[in-house]
């Protein structure tokens, strides 16, 4: 097999691709999102109208929620996200399983006892609650068996209230194939039909801190983000891995880790898109979070597609004090910083994609200076009368879609 490059006009958005996608969708284009759990929920759910071979690179770090309760006791990678985008992923037609989707997205009561949430999960695993009747053979044996998993391992006194059924099954699957996540995802994405592949971009218990610019120092996703702790007070300097997911009570900084390398499978899958999109989300959390091991940015470059960055709408309480062109500046930063030598910027992005006559970016956008880097800045309609004033996400995905 030889590879040659044809250079080509294309049109954004092009009808005609587009079509061709939406009628054989099973035939779309292996288009490759970095992001978190929750940005991307609406767009993967019209995603899979287009493609159903998209793929998914998900940040672990997640510290808060019903994963938090998670990690905290059995010292493992953040499940939350992962499974937010199977579901958004899945198939719920009739061909699909939606009980199975059902189940899933179920969380327990946050005000229940927790004797009675006990013996609920105990109902769960003998196959005795409504949620689990509903499923077939031989799909409801093995769920129950992970959630018998989950359970043995499960402290006294962990915290149910609250906690995703999703993420119970997807930790018992963890420690049912030895602390590998991606066998667990595999067998579920076949349960919810995902019409997708989703992979998180390491396999470790690690966390995100954030160095601000007054010199303070803040561990663990769930306190940078602005939604389960106070807005940040001041701008974000750096982001780097930790093993902490909270402040210390020395009051000591949390401690640095090196970046680990990245998976070879995910640095494998990275090299077969045929179009990188690092998309909408939390800036830092959910996208630059995802650049951080070492090798994402070689295996980037060397992916031979498009790259596209879609900037949020709005205010990101992550983007403190940042502009557009600060956010371009700044992701570019972290793609070189995780190449293993030097790599030329067209090899990393390409374009911006925006929408200035609708839409509402942080300010100063310095367009001219974002097109000096060598990226070339498309300004078309992503926001509609509908969506306003939110990204339509059907509008995002063709003109994605038609960059390939």
């Amino acid at each position: 097999m030889q590879r040659i490059q044809i250079t080509h006009h294309i049109n954004v958005p092009d009808p005609v691709k587009v079509a061709r996608y939406r009628t054989a969708p099973h035939l779309g284009p292996r288009v490759l999102f970095f992001s978190g759990g929750t940005a991307l929920k609406t767009l993967s759910q019209e995603l899979i109208n287009y493609t159903h071979n998209s793929i998914h690179i998900i940040t672990p770090f997640d510290s808060g929620g019903s994963s938090a309760e998670i990690r905290k006791n059995f010292s493992m990678l953040g499940v939350g996200d992962i499974r937010n985008r199977l579901m958004a992923l899945a198939d719920r037609s009739l061909k699909g399983n939606p009980q199975i989707f059902d189940l899933f997205a179920y969380r327990f009561p946050k005000d229940a006892e927790p004797a009675d949430l006990r013996e609920r999960l105990r109902k769960l695993i003998e196959g005795k609650d409504p949620l689990v009747t509903r499923i077939h053979d031989p799909m409801r044996k093995l769920i129950r068996s992970h959630l018998r998993f989950f359970s043995e391992r499960m402290p006294d006194n962990f915290e149910l209230r609250g906690a995703s059924i999703g993420n119970l099954i997807l930790t018992g699957g963890y420690f049912n194939y030895s602390r590998h996540i991606d066998p667990v995802i595999y067998l579920f994405s076949k349960l919810v039909e995902a019409r997708g592949a989703v992979r998180p971009v390491i396999n470790m218990d690690l966390n995100l801190a954030a160095e601000l610019a007054d010199g303070s120092v803040i561990p663990g996703q769930h306190n940078i983000t602005g939604k389960e702790a106070a807005p940040l007070a001041s701008p974000i300097k750096r982001l780097f891995l930790t093993r902490e997911r909270d402040p210390r009570e020395d009051g000591l900084p949390p401690e640095e880790v090196e970046p680990p390398m990245v998976r070879r499978k995910v640095s494998d899958l990275i090299k077969t898109a045929e179009i990188i999109c690092y998309p909408m989300g939390s800036f830092y959390s959910s996208l630059i979070a995802n650049l951080l091991p070492r090798g994402v940015g070689t295996a980037i470059a060397e992916a031979q597609c498009p790259k596209v960055y879609v900037p949020n709408l709005g205010n990101d309480p992550e983007m403190l004090g940042m502009g557009l062109f600060d956010a371009v500046r700044t992701l570019l930063f972290y793609l070189e910083k995780s190449c293993s030598q030097s790599i030329a910027r067209d090899r990393l992005l390409n374009f911006v994609l925006i929408d200035t006559k609708r839409g509402k970016y942080p300010t100063p956008l310095h367009l001219e200076k974002i097109r000096r880097f060598g990226v070339e800045v498309l300004d078309v309609e992503l926001v509609t009368e509908q969506s306003a004033p939110y990204l339509d996400p059907n509008k995002v995905i063709e003109h994605v879609l038609s960059l390939v």
